[in-house]
């Protein structure tokens, strides 16, 4: 389950484990902030009590992105130029 919020800076998206039907233990809940300039991503650690974020620049969003379809391997993405017309 997920729900996404539009706020004045950013998109935020809550990810929520719903279970697998009680076969493995429950994930604390991820919050995906989507701002202009970057990427965080939130959890709340639960042996610390601390709350995680991990911040992504736009690059590496787009990088991970492409990433979720490919063979393994290393890649770099070239941006493509549009033709005028």
């Amino acid at each position: 389950m997920f729900t996404i919020e539009h706020e004045f800076d950013a998109t935020v998206v809550t990810l929520v484990d719903d279970g697998d039907g009680g076969q493995s233990p429950l994930q604390e809940d991820v919050v995906i902030n989507a701002f202009e300039e970057c990427i965080t991503i939130e959890q709340l650690d639960p042996r610390s009590e601390e709350v995680q974020v991990i911040t992504l620049s736009i690059a590496m969003l787009n990088d991970l992105a492409a990433a979720l379809d490919l063979p393994e391997g290393v890649y770099k993405l070239v941006a493509e130029k549009r033709r005028p017309g």
